[in-house]
């Protein structure tokens, strides 16, 4: 059976992907927000949560300060997977930081370890971290 066929529609499927890694980790961080906007684009629900260094692109202008090679412009991921997903950075990363509530992109929510547990404990749920 060819690999195509035994793939199936993700509209029914949740996809927390958990990001740490920053400007510090510049491949690893960039894979997570291709990862989170492809299956956007593949039709599942997508939530992506900023953690660690990952935090600063919660703030205007940090996604367009970075770059990499041959990958996809972090600010234009970002914005598609805010407009179609949700995007929420992690409340004690964001206080280690001084970035305060209110200082994020509008959309992006602050909440804790708490609300991730329950996220990632749904059915259907799959969770990955970067």
């Amino acid at each position: 059976m060819p690999v195509a066929s035994r793939v199936s529609p993700m509209k029914s499927t949740k996809l927390v992907v958990k990001v740490m890694a920053g400007a510090n980790d510049p491949e690893r961080c960039a894979q997570a927000f291709t990862v989170a906007s492809t299956a956007l684009a593949s039709g599942a629900e997508v939530s992506l949560w900023l953690t660690g260094d990952a935090a600063w692109f919660a703030v205007p202008g940090k996604c367009e300060e970075f770059e990499l090679p041959h990958s996809a412009k972090l600010g234009d991921l970002r914005d598609a997977i805010l407009a179609a997903g949700k995007i929420t950075l992690c409340t004690q990363c964001a206080v280690r930081r001084g970035i305060n509530d209110g200082d994020q992109i509008p959309g992006i929510v602050i909440a804790g370890a708490a609300s991730f547990v329950e996220e990632i404990m749904q059915p259907g749920v799959q969770a990955l971290v970067y």
